[in-house]
């Protein structure tokens, strides 16, 4: 393990695997259904888009990689332009690349974190072939603006939920509003399988083309026959039995996350930031609990303060334009100012509320000192 992490007290993140997991490999051991076919991914993609409210759901081995067979399903490459925010984790720009596309960046939205819907309408050409929607941690895009302007320019939604495990936008979970919805369940993840991903869609030859896609593309009806140029992309049975697990377990992870989020967000009412707050229209799934701090010289400095008092944190994200093979020549304000000032403080179902307290007290004491 990263000997950093190895000392921390409080890790920023770490799962809860409180629930039939062990149970449920064990059956995947026992029955010697391991690898790509088994029970249970059936099960958990059935259980998923249930739980999210989709018809249609397939696995894959992790997040990334369900972003780029939602390209691939839609048909975009080469000449194509996709829409996405700079702000978001590298992951979102790099499936575009892979794909024979061109990622045109646009800005965030101060309040919310999310990619601003004006510089989406303003940033469209004839090239453009769809948006990508990043829902960044545990907030959502606001989905009204973005649905207008991909039916009045007739071009493909994508959303990235990669963080938007039990979000909501007006009462419909991400994922659900656009053509495809991927999400991500890295061991940071709200429900996890170690590693592993999901997309679920709206249109069922869309979604036929992707588990095809997904699975070397081989025949349904000639054994060993292979009629496309595909991917070997698919979970697991393993996978998809800690995933079933998680998803039994996700409403008592949700709403503990909720109730550390709202500890913080009362213990730093006072402190020079901002808490990500829930905003009008979304139940905020509070994936990371994110502070935006009011002059972003303090942030490394707070972040090296809580460090060697045991608590790990993370910085926000740094704007892909900035990446060295990314790099363009464009500056946005907004993104650019978000990401040096935010922190993601510890959260996740089993940190406990004397530890949250402990944390805060520390920020507090931070903030008293450097005055």
């Amino acid at each position: 393990m990263n000997s950093t992490i190895d000392k921390m007290t409080i890790p920023v993140y770490k799962p809860s695997l409180c629930g039939r997991e062990k149970e449920y490999v064990n059956r995947c051991l026992d029955s010697s259904w391991i690898s790509s076919k088994g029970e249970f991914i059936q099960r958990f993609e059935s259980e998923f888009a249930r739980y999210v409210n989709s018809q249609y759901a397939t696995s894959v081995t992790n997040g990334t990689v369900a972003i780029h067979l939602a390209l691939e399903a839609l048909g975009i490459g080469e000449g194509d332009e996709v829409i996405v925010p700079t702000f978001t984790y590298v992951a979102s720009v790099n499936s575009i690349v892979q794909a024979g596309a061109t990622p045109v960046f646009v800005d965030s939205i101060e309040d919310t974190l999310q990619m601003d819907p004006d510089d989406v309408a303003d940033k469209i050409t004839p090239r453009t072939k769809a948006i990508m929607a990043v829902h960044l941690y545990g907030s959502a895009c606001d989905m009204t603006k973005l649905l207008k302007i991909c039916s009045e320019k007739k071009l493909f939604l994508i959303e990235d939920c990669a963080e938007g495990f039990g979000t909501y936008f007006k009462g419909q979970h991400v994922g659900t509003f656009g053509d495809v919805g991927t999400f991500s369940f890295f061991g940071n993840k709200t429900i996890t399988t170690g590693e592993g991903g999901m997309l679920v869609f709206k249109n069922a030859s869309i979604w036929e083309k992707a588990a095809h896609l997904k699975n070397q593309g081989v025949s349904k009806d000639i054994e060993y026959w292979h009629d496309v140029l595909a991917y070997n992309y698919r979970m697991t049975n393993i996978c998809a039995a800690i995933g079933l697990a998680q998803l039994e377990k996700a409403d008592e992870f949700l709403a503990k996350k909720r109730r550390i989020a709202e500890y913080y967000q009362q213990e730093l009412k006072n402190l020079p930031l901002r808490f990500h707050e829930e905003m009008v229209d979304i139940k905020h799934s509070f994936w990371m609990c994110t502070i935006i701090l009011n002059d972003f010289k303090d942030r490394e400095p707070l972040r090296k303060y809580l460090k060697s008092n045991g608590v790990e944190t993370r910085p926000l994200f740094p704007p892909c334009h900035k990446l060295p093979h990314l790099l363009t020549d464009e500056t946005f304000f907004v993104a650019e100012s978000i990401s040096a000032r935010g922190i993601n403080l510890p959260s996740y179902p089993d940190l406990e509320f004397e530890d949250v307290q402990n944390i805060c007290q520390i920020m507090r004491d931070y903030f008293k000192a450097s005055k």
